[in-house]
C-alpha cells in the first residue's frame, strides 16, 4: 500500500488566517471573545475553542461585553451592525475572497442589478452574501433553479467561493448562451478549484480517496463527491476513528485529501493511523523494522543516538583522542531532557503527535525513571571529569527542566513571561545552543582553558545542524504549537520564511565545514561531513515537494543525519589510521 496526501489538503488561507484571528484574540482584545455562529465548519477546532473559553452566539443580544469576531464565511451587513449597537468589539474574521464576493454583489446591487448567487441555500456564506443584495439576490442550487428564475433587465451571476466548479461552469455556458447581457463573475476561491481539480486527478491514479473534515462542510462533500464520479471509492470521514480498514484492505494505492476547514493535526491522525496498517501488510521484517523504529523515536533513545554520534564527529573533527566519556554524557543529557520536556510539554503534543502524547501517558512512571536515571549518570560522568564540566551540566539540566515551569509567581509583574517557554523562539534556540555545549564545548574545555577560533566553528556547526532540524519539526508542528500558545520561529517568521531559512543555514554549515578543513581549522574530515547538510536539504526538498510525507520515515530520516555524521566520523577515523 502506498499513501498519497494531496497538497492542496487542509487549512485554506481564509480559515487559517481566521483560526488564528480568534487563536490570538484573547491576548489582543477585550475579554470574553465569541464568535458568531460557528467560526468554520469542522467540530475538532470548534471543540477545541470551547476549550479555550471562546463561545459562539448564533443570535444577537440587546446588550453584549467583550470582543466578536465574524465567522470566515461571513454574515449579512445588518448582523455586523446589530453586533456593534449590542456593545462588541467586533473583529472581521470573514475570508478576504467571501468579502471580495460581497463587495461584488454590494456593488451591483446599488446600481439596480440583480445577483444570482450559485450556491446553497442554506450555507452560512450564502446567506451573507444575500445580504448585500439588497433584496435582489437568488439563489441557485441547480440547473432547474436556475432555468426557473425570470429573465432580468440587468443581473449579474456569481458563485459561493467553494461551490463546485463543474457546476459553476455549466451555469455559465447556459447563462452565456440565453442571457448574454448578464454580467458573470468567477469567484470560487481558486483554493477551492485546485482542490477539486487535485481530487479529480488523484483519483484518475489511485484506488480510494480519502476525504477527511466536517461531514456538515459544503466543500468536503464536494471532494467527496468529484471523486466518487470519477467511479473510485471515496470514504468521508471527520476523524481517524471513523476509518473504514476492512474496506481499504485491498487498495494498493490510497490518496488522502482534507477539506478547506480540516486542521493539519486530523490529517496527520489519519496518516498514521494508515501508516500503520501499511506496516501491519508488509513482510515480518519490516513490521519489526517499523516498531523498532516507532520505539527509538517514541522513546527519544534515537535522538540520544544521535547526539552520541555528533558529539563523536565533533572530537573527531577537532582530534580530541579521549571521547568516550563525552559521547556518552552527550546522549545521556540530551535523552534526560528531551524526556522531562515531552512530559511537561505533552499539551501540544495531543495536537502534533497524539501517539507520542498517548504514549507518554501510558508509561509516564517508566519515562520518569529512565529520563532520571540518564540525567543522573550524565552528571556522574561529568563529575569524574572535573567540577568545571559538572557544573556546566548541572546548571543546562536545570534550565532544561524549568523550561515549562512557571518561573515568576503569578501576580508578581504583569506580562505573559513568566516561565522560559514564553520567550518567543526560545525552545529551538535553546535546544541548538544545548546540544552545541555539550556536543563540542564540553569535548574542547577538557583539552584547553579557552575557547579560539576552531572551537567557536565547531559549536556554530553543531548547532546550527541541531537548529535546522528542530525548527524543520517546529514547521510540521504549527498548527498544534499555535493552539496551545507556543511562539516557535515558523509562527513568528511564517512556515515558507522558516523554511528559506533552513535551507540558507545549511548552506552556512557546509562553507563552514568545507573552509574550516580548508584552512586547517578542522581536520579533513570536515570534506566527508558536508554529506550531513546536504542529506538534509534533499529529505527537507523532497518534503517539501510532496515526496516525503509527515510520519515516522521522515521523522527518523532527520534524525538519522545525525548518525550519519557518526559513521562518516568513524570510517574516516579507520580509513585514517
Amino acid at each position: 500500500m502506498k499513501i498519497l496526501i494531496a497538497k492542496t489538503a487542509g487549512f485554506c488561507m481564509g480559515v487559517r488566517r481566521a483560526v488564528e484571528m480568534v487563536l490570538d484574540a484573547p491576548n489582543k482584545h477585550e475579554n470574553p471573545i465569541y464568535t458568531y455562529g460557528p467560526l468554520i465548519h469542522n467540530p475538532q477546532v470548534l471543540s477545541l475553542l470551547k476549550e479555550k473559553g471562546i463561545s459562539v452566539i448564533d443570535d444577537i443580544p440587546d446588550h453584549g461585553i467583550g470582543t466578536i469576531l465574524i465567522r470566515a464565511h461571513g454574515v449579512p451587513p445588518k448582523a455586523k451592525e446589530d453586533l456593534k449597537n449590542a456593545g462588541f468589539t467586533v473583529i472581521d474574521a470573514t475570508c478576504p475572497r467571501v468579502i471580495k464576493v460581497q463587495t461584488i454583489i454590494n456593488k451591483y446591487a446599488r446600481q439596480g442589478y440583480a445577483s444570482i448567487i450559485i450556491g446553497d441555500r442554506d450555507h452560512p456564506e450564502v446567506i451573507g452574501l444575500l445580504g448585500y443584495a439588497e433584496k435582489k439576490g437568488h439563489v441557485v442550487n441547480n440547473i432547474k433553479d436556475f432555468d426557473s428564475l425570470p429573465v432580468f433587465d440587468r443581473a449579474i451571476v456569481v458563485a459561493q467561493t467553494t461551490q463546485n466548479a463543474l457546476f459553476f461552469e455549466e451555469v455559465k455556458k447556459k447563462a452565456i448562451h440565453n442571457f448574454p447581457h448578464y454580467k458573470i463573475f468567477d469567484t470560487i476561491c481558486d483554493s477551492t478549484t485546485k482542490r477539486q481539480a487535485e481530487v479529480k486527478r488523484l483519483a484518475l491514479s489511485l484506488d480510494a480517496i480519502i476525504v477527511v473534515g466536517g461531514h456538515n462542510s459544503g466543500n468536503t462533500q464536494r471532494l467527496a463527491e468529484i471523486a466518487r464520479q470519477v467511479g473510485k471509492p471515496a470514504f468521508h470521514i471527520e476523524k481517524e476513528s471513523e476509518l473504514n480498514i476492512k474496506a481499504l484492505a485491498s487498495a494498493q494505492y490510497i490518496g488522502i485529501t482534507a477539506g478547506a476547514s480540516t486542521p493539519n493535526w486530523i490529517i496527520k491522525r489519519v496518516y498514521r493511523t494508515l501508516e500503520t496498517l501499511l506496516f501491519k501488510k508488509k513482510q515480518r521484517w519490516r513490521k519489526v523494522l517499523f516498531i523498532i523504529q516507532r520505539s527509538l523515536l517514541l522513546t527519544n533513545i534515537y535522538v540520544s543516538i544521535g547526539a552520541g554520534c555528533l558529539c563523536y564527529a565533533c572530537t573527531r573533527l577537532y582530534g580530541i583522542e579521549h571521547y568516550f566519556p563525552h559521547v556518552l554524557i552527550s546522549m545521556l543529557y540530551v535523552l534526560s531532557m528531551h524526556i522531562f520536556n515531552n512530559l511537561t510539554g505533552s499539551k501540544a503534543d495531543r495536537y502534533n503527535d497524539p501517539s507520542r502524547a498517548s504514549f507518554y501517558e501510558e508509561h509516564k512512571a517508566f519515562l520518569v525513571l529512565l529520563a532520571l536515571i540518564a540525567g543522573a549518570t550524565g552528571l556522574i560522568t561529568a563529575y569524574t571529569m572535573g567540577l568545571f564540566p559538572f557544573l556546566i551540566l548541572l546548571v543546562m539540566s536545570i534550565t532544561g527542566l524549568s523550561y515549562n515551569l512557571r518561573l515568576v509567581p503569578k501576580g508578581f509583574i504583569t506580562g505573559k513571561y513568566r516561565r522560559i517557554k514564553d520567550i518567543p523562539g526560545s525552545k529551538t534556540i535553546l535546544i541548538a545552543a544545548a546540544w552545541g555545549i555539550v556536543t563540542s564545548l564540553l569535548p574542547h574545555l577538557s583539552i584547553s582553558s579557552s575557547i579560539n577560533l576552531s572551537a567557536a566553528l565547531l559549536f556554530l556547526w553543531s548547532a546550527l545542524l541541531v537548529f535546522a532540524r528542530t525548527a524543520f519539526f517546529d514547521i510540521l508542528d504549527v498548527q498544534g504549537d499555535r493552539i496551545v500558545g507556543k511562539e516557535t520561529i515558523p509562527i513568528l517568521l511564517g512556515e515558507k520564511q522558516t523554511m528559506r531559512l533552513l535551507k540558507f543555514i545549511l548552506l552556512v554549515i557546509i562553507i563552514i565545514l568545507f573552509f574550516s578543513s580548508a584552512f586547517h581549522l578542522f581536520s579533513s574530515l570536515g570534506f566527508a561531513l558536508v554529506i550531513c547538510p546536504i542529506f538534509m536539504l534533499i529529505v527537507l526538498s523532497a518534503h517539501e515537494h510532496g515526496y516525503m510525507l509527515p510520519g515516522i520515515r521522515l521523522e527518523f530520516l532527520i534524525e538519522t543525519h545525525f548518525v550519519l555524521a557518526g559513521i562518516i566520523a568513524l570510517l574516516w577515523s579507520v580509513a585514517t589510521g
